[in-house]
């Protein structure tokens, strides 16, 4: 089918009716309003369900009851919105109920600004409910791509019976670009008789199934957070994306950057290029799990001197990548927040520092 151009919000909630879902709940938040916009007229083209809640607690309990019921269901929000969710992602987290959520960061800490920013890194990958929950994090870098990861997002939920999130700057929302819905991430929902409540026996089930994240008996909770984990570990196993740029001679420094920034890092990368000074960087297009093993060996190559790490944040991801390198090369940090977004020219300059640093220590 021919691209259409479209705005990063608008292609998230098209792409979420391509990939056959059709319920939609969601409270209103700068910078991702937009998704609703487009879904309060869209939906009951498609004989859809939009709903507007009273608040963002009340939304991520109507995500739990409609996951609950066996429906695919998704929701967008913006940073404070999705703190305001998080109870409500544990719950599915312990119930073990599939669902999408979007969050289109914005500058914090509190109400911070409306602007694009990336630092919610830490909340989505290791702080996004209480207990030992955690949801498989994919970051998009264009709208073509947010759109798709929207398609993929769905069946992986159902895959692993656990929320997905999607990640993207405030950038992904508001910018235009051409974007298609390919037809091979259509899909259905699938085995949703392995976790939709049938415990009124509506259902020809013969046994019931009863949705609950709550465990008395700490044997019985023990047995069940080791399940989750084996589930986590699973993704780790098998659900890693990433993108490798300019890795495949020799380069002096490596970049780790995700989002809306790794695509001014590349700018940076190529103009380095022109100055003679080879540059890799990887782009990590899952953040749980985080491409540990393509970082580590990528700066464990002879001629990488050090690695940086470029975010629109306080450095969030650094703690990853430092952990992903292990020692084997110095990990610096360069980013901006409240909305500034580095410059190509910044970078350029961060990384001849950094090079140069790293002679006079030898």
């Amino acid at each position: 089918m021919p691209k259409v151009l479209m705005k990063g919000n608008e292609a998230i909630a098209e792409a979420a009716i391509r990939a056959g879902c059709l319920n939609y709940f969601a409270y209103p938040i700068t910078p991702q309003s937009e998704v609703a916009e487009y879904l309060c007229w869209r939906l009951p083209e498609v004989n859809g369900v939009f709903l507007q809640g009273e608040s963002e607690v009340a939304v991520a309990y109507m995500i739990f009851g409609a996951a609950g019921a066996g429906v695919r269901v998704f929701t967008t929000s913006s940073s404070p919105g999705i703190s305001l969710m998080s109870e409500g992602i544990s719950y599915l987290c312990g119930a073990e109920l599939p669902a999408v959520f979007v969050n289109i960061m914005r500058g914090g800490p509190g109400l911070g600004g409306i602007l694009p920013s990336q630092a919610d890194y830490l909340q989505a990958t290791k702080g996004i409910g209480h207990g030992d929950c955690r949801l498989l994090v994919m970051a998009p870098a264009s709208v073509q791509e947010a759109a798709e990861m929207v398609m993929q997002a769905f069946p992986l939920a159902e895959k692993y019976r656990n929320p997905v999130m999607i990640l993207g700057d405030g950038l992904i929302g508001q910018m235009m670009e051409p974007v298609e819905f390919p037809d091979h991430l259509r899909s259905e929902p699938s085995n949703k008789d392995g976790w939709a409540s049938s415990g009124m026996d509506h259902r020809k089930s013969k046994t019931r199934n009863l949705v609950r994240s709550l465990f008395l008996d700490p044997e019985q909770l023990n047995r069940h957070n080791m399940d989750l984990r084996a589930k986590y570990e699973r993704m780790k196993a098998e659900e890693v994306q990433y993108e490798n740029f300019n890795t495949e001679g020799d380069y002096q420094a490596l970049i780790v950057s995700y989002g809306t920034m790794s695509r001014v890092c590349k700018t940076a990368v190529n103009m380095l290029k022109e100055q003679g000074i080879e540059v890799g960087l990887i782009r990590p297009r899952t953040l749980f799990p985080f491409p540990e093993a393509a970082i580590g060996e990528a700066a464990a190559k002879v001629s990488c001197r050090a690695v940086l790490s470029v975010e629109m944040s306080m450095g969030q991801m650094v703690e990853d990548v430092e952990r992903s390198v292990r020692g084997a090369r110095p990990v610096q940090w360069y980013g901006k927040c409240g909305g500034e977004v580095p410059t190509p020219e910044e970078i350029i300059e961060v990384v001849k520092t950094t090079l140069a640093s790293d002679l006079s220590r030898r």
